[in-house]
């Protein structure tokens, strides 16, 4: 049974020589730290608010781990790109999958960025294109550039601007001049935004059927589409989609979802300071009574930033992949890297027997987080369309008919399909979490009529917690790694738990909700 990740303190000699007996080649201390205490997003891995990212140490180490140079790596939930971008790195072919096109995307920026100096120039471009209009809509009395403006509803109540020195703000009360320019926007519609498409669920604060107008003012939506079209006419595809990540990546913080904290250190005990902070967009479609309104302009400047500090991150990668977009492209090594944006049991369905050498993947926990919902502002700057229908996941919207049952039935297809694709000596890594027992043992079954053979599991630490992180009663703290071989590679099973069984909290057993 495996315990709580921190609580067990091992020596680096004591692995040291376990290591030795088995032949594990890599380093004791590095291996250890990496896994129990991850440093955090860096570089590219932070830039993108993108839900449930896994940290990299846990994913560079199962690709490492499991997988040989040239091996054909498989993720049919690319998520965030993090497993495309390590397979690629260390040398392996990789085929990546999801329903959601923001995550084909983002896969895409990770495992093949663009150029930081055209990123810099085309910058440029943007904001000699659109910044002075955009600083117009923000405009004050004194000629400054608002900042923030604090919202009760639908009154203004302050207008914020920088300081003339440091980082400190001032907090102006509303003139007639800023209620005359807001006025100017009061009744802007879309004009290039498709239409969103969200749902009645009460797991993400949404009561359904919102637009545009319900979620952002006039001014940030007209802001909004001003940049956008600014981007779409860069010629550099590389480079114009990187900043379309961008944009959808600061789309949340320029809406009306964006709460003002009023009592800071409330939840910790410390003494609050009374002044109103600056909150954020999480998870859902909540619109807070008191809110801000946060000029465009420096919600996407600061999202570049980030973008920027990516690409210096990974100038000195220098190999560059061939991507396409069919898997049997990776799969001939005609190329290193496909991105398919399609359903992954309709992917899985049209591969051949045998191919896939390593799956590491983290698939939907049961209702945890609804990929496709969270994502339709994204999707909607990027003018992509998913299929909601086919998405795997339970969910709370009872209009989508997104049941357990179903969700059931077809994460047993997922390791159905999976267990045929395995090259003979296979291996699967499989992220997971859940609250439900039935969903651990759905799992466990769907794996094991599969022909997969259970090596054992460990806990994936992560470097902060999360919004998402379910602390309630029961509730389990940690992702837990998974670890499966093709029934066809039984013999390497020994080996494989020898080599495996010295990391911290080890176990061959499968975790069940509230018994860990």
């Amino acid at each position: 049974m495996c315990a709580r990740l921190n609580d067990e303190v091992c020596s680096a000699t004591s692995f040291r020589n376990k290591m030795n007996q088995v032949g594990f080649a890599f380093d004791v201390e590095t291996s250890v730290r990496e896994l129990t205490r991850p440093t955090g997003y860096k570089g590219l891995y932070a830039f993108h608010k993108y839900w449930g990212k896994k940290p990299s140490e846990t994913v560079s180490f199962l690709v490492e781990q499991l997988s040989r140079p040239n091996d054909l790596v498989f993720d049919p939930f690319l998520g965030s790109g993090a497993i495309a971008r390590e397979a690629f790195i260390r040398g392996r072919r990789i085929v990546g999958c999801d329903l959601n096109p923001v995550a084909i995307e983002l896969a895409t920026l990770m495992v093949a960025p663009p150029p930081l100096a055209e990123t810099l120039r085309y910058l440029k471009e943007i904001e000699s294109a659109v910044r002075a209009d955009i600083d117009r809509s923000y405009l004050l009395i004194d000629g400054s550039i608002a900042t923030h403006y604090l919202w009760q509803e639908n009154n203004l109540r302050q207008v914020w601007k920088k300081a003339s020195r440091g980082n400190l703000r001032v907090e102006l009360a509303p003139t007639e001049a800023d209620l005359a320019v807001l006025n100017q926007f009061r009744s802007y519609t879309p004009k290039t935004l498709r239409p969103l498409r969200i749902f009645r669920n009460p797991r993400i604060n949404s009561p359904g059927g919102m637009q545009w107008r319900d979620l952002f003012t006039g001014r940030a939506l007209r802001n909004l589409e001003l940049l956008r079209e600014a981007i779409l006419r860069i010629a550099d595809e590389p480079v114009r989609k990187a900043f379309m990540l961008a944009l959808t990546a600061s789309t949340g913080q320029m809406s009306k979802m964006v709460f003002a904290i009023q009592k800071r250190g409330k939840a910790s005990g410390t003494r609050s300071t009374g002044r109103v902070e600056v909150g954020s967009w999480v998870i859902g479609f909540w619109r807070p009574k008191l809110h801000f309104e946060v000029n465009v302009w420096n919600c996407f400047e600061n999202k570049t930033r980030g973008l920027l500090r990516g690409l210096q991150s990974t100038a000195a990668d220098g190999r560059r992949p061939r991507i396409s977009a069919r898997a049997m492209d990776a799969l001939k090594g005609d190329v290193e890297v496909a991105l398919v944006n399609a359903d992954a049991l309709e992917l899985l369905e049209s591969l051949p027997e045998g191919g896939i050498d390593l799956v590491v993947t983290d698939p939907p926990h049961g209702d945890r987080i609804p990929y496709l919902e969270l994502s339709e502002i994204w999707n909607a700057v990027l003018d992509k369309h998913p299929s909601f229908e086919k998405e795997i996941v339970v969910s709370d919207a009872s209009e989508r008919g997104h049941t357990p049952e179903r969700y059931a039935q077809r994460m047993k297809r997922f390791f159905e399909l999976v267990g045929g694709s395995l090259s003979d000596d296979g291996r699967v890594a499989i992220m997971f979490n859940s609250r439900s027992r039935a969903e651990w043992k759905d799992l466990a079954s769907a794996a094991l009529s599969a022909g997969l053979i259970f090596v054992g599991c460990f806990p994936m630490a992560y470097s902060a917690g999360s919004v998402v992180q379910d602390n309630r009663s029961g509730a389990l703290k940690h992702d837990y790694v998974l670890l499966f071989v093709s029934f066809r590679s039984s013999k390497q099973l020994g080996s494989l738990r020898a080599r495996l069984q010295i990391l911290p909290n080890w176990s061959e057993h499968i975790p069940s909700a509230g018994a860990l």
